[in-house]
């Protein structure tokens, strides 16, 4: 069952903290999984109780929970712990995690806590990974992973799990390397027992092993494991050379960071902005997006004056239906764009030619813009019996359904092809475009039928 914290139970650890129960304290803690104990420490009024909780855990505990704590808030709350302390939770942790912790502190900070590790291996791995980018596949793989040699047999390489065991925390694979550690393939588990002892590696390991460069995005890494189904994946270098592995923990986290910056970017947000985040930071990520909007609608506006103002004092009733136009070239172009940034998001998907995907939306909103057109035209022709008016509002919708179908199919693959995150399309841009273009063609439909 899934950790729920309240207001009561919070205010007893409170009391127990305050009167220094370390029992109650401990007995509650043993309960909660380290990311329930990581979440409960933000709620404490002052960081020193959230101190007092990591200093009544053994330190294996401890460490686990800092792993699980958000990288803006741990950066200050370490500042608090000698040294010495943050070697002893380094050392209990995957060598990637403990390269991310090293990363957000000091170099001074940094320095000290590899000098004081006791195991050496760590530290060197450690220290490899720091030369990494965080968003590569360098910077998210652990240097923990059992390989053997392709000359070995199958009982070295039981000898190598077992030497590895208090290391490597999940053996998905065996990784098979040459002589010069460059990789092979793999083999399974399920193979190593079911072989005879006598069995060389080089029979019973497959080739077909798929691998990320050390250089690779995160996303791209992201993408290939996806698409894969895959727990782990081997890193490697230019060379071949086996450098570490990836598993599907820390890819978790990569996918539900590019999700959570698409659905910040579509609705207008820059950066990672949290809930948590300052009242300027908050303003900051917001306003640039929001002038945007503001600028489309004092264009809309200005248009609205200089060719809808003649159009609308001889017929007023064009007026009702401005927002229904400018409405649903919104909604129009914004379901191309969605349809676009899923199959940008996916490699899987066979790449078309733009001119291909142009028809076919073409084909699209040539179709909805017709059945919307002729619902539109009885609608509007059985409620007022205006002909002309009929008429402009039909025109207009399928034109403006042609334009935002274009237009949401365009513009993320344009910025796709710049580099830009192309989740910003179905934003402001898109909707703000939509506007102007359906009142535009509004507007000089009514001016051709009306003769104005």
């Amino acid at each position: 069952m899934a950790f729920e914290l309240t207001q009561d139970y919070l205010d007893l650890l409170i009391d127990a903290i305050e009167t220094h129960d370390d029992d109650f304290l401990r007995q509650a803690m043993d309960e909660l999984y380290p990311a329930d104990m990581a979440a409960l420490l933000y709620e404490f009024p002052t960081d020193e109780y959230a101190q007092y909780i990591i200093a009544i855990l053994d330190e294996e505990t401890a460490a686990q929970v800092i792993n699980n704590l958000a990288p803006n808030w741990r950066e200050d709350f370490l500042k608090a712990f000698s040294t010495e302390t943050i070697a002893q939770f380094i050392s209990y942790l995957d060598s990637d995690d403990a390269a991310d912790i090293l990363n957000e502190q000091p170099t001074r900070t940094k320095e000290e806590v590899l000098a004081l590790l006791e195991d050496r291996e760590k530290a060197r791995y450690i220290i490899d990974l720091l030369h990494y980018e965080e968003d590569t596949a360098g910077g998210l793989m652990a240097k923990e992973l059992v390989k053997a040699n392709i000359k070995w047999t199958v009982t070295q390489t039981v000898d190598e799990i077992r030497r590895q065991a208090e290391k490597v925390e999940k053996v998905n694979s065996v990784y098979v390397v040459d002589d010069n550690n460059v990789l092979r393939g793999r083999v399974s588990l399920k193979k190593i027992v079911l072989s005879r002892v006598s069995t060389k590696v080089a029979d019973i390991y497959e080739d077909d092993v798929v691998s990320v460069d050390s250089h690779q995005s995160a996303e791209e890494v992201a993408d290939i494991m996806q698409r894969y189904d895959l727990e782990s994946v081997p890193v490697v270098n230019v060379n071949g050379r086996l450098l570490g592995r990836i598993t599907i923990d820390d890819i978790v986290d990569v996918i539900t960071e590019q999700a959570e910056q698409d659905r910040q970017a579509m609705t207008g947000l820059s950066g990672g902005i949290e809930e948590d985040d300052t009242v300027w930071a908050s303003v900051k990520a917001r306003l640039p997006w929001q002038i945007i909007g503001m600028a489309g609608g004092l264009l809309a506006a200005w248009l609205t004056d200089m060719i809808g103002k003649p159009v609308l004092g001889a017929v007023g009733a064009l007026a009702y239906f401005m927002t229904l136009i400018a409405g649903t070239g919104g909604n129009v172009g914004v379901q191309s764009s969605s349809v676009i940034l899923q199959s940008l998001a996916s490699p899987s998907v066979v790449e078309q030619s733009v001119i291909r995907r142009l028809l076919k939306v073409f084909s699209i909103g040539m179709l909805n813009g017709a059945l919307l057109s002729m619902v539109l035209f009885l609608v509007i022709y059985g409620a007022t019996r205006d002909l002309k008016l009929s008429i402009v509002v039909s025109i207009s919708i399928l034109a403006v359904v042609l334009l935002a179908s274009f237009m949401g199919t365009v513009t993320p693959l344009v910025l796709d092809r710049f580099g830009v995150n192309p989740a910003v399309a179905s934003g402001p841009f898109i909707t703000t475009a939509n506007d102007l273009l359906g009142l535009t063609v509004y507007f000089f439909t009514a001016k051709l039928l009306y003769s104005l």
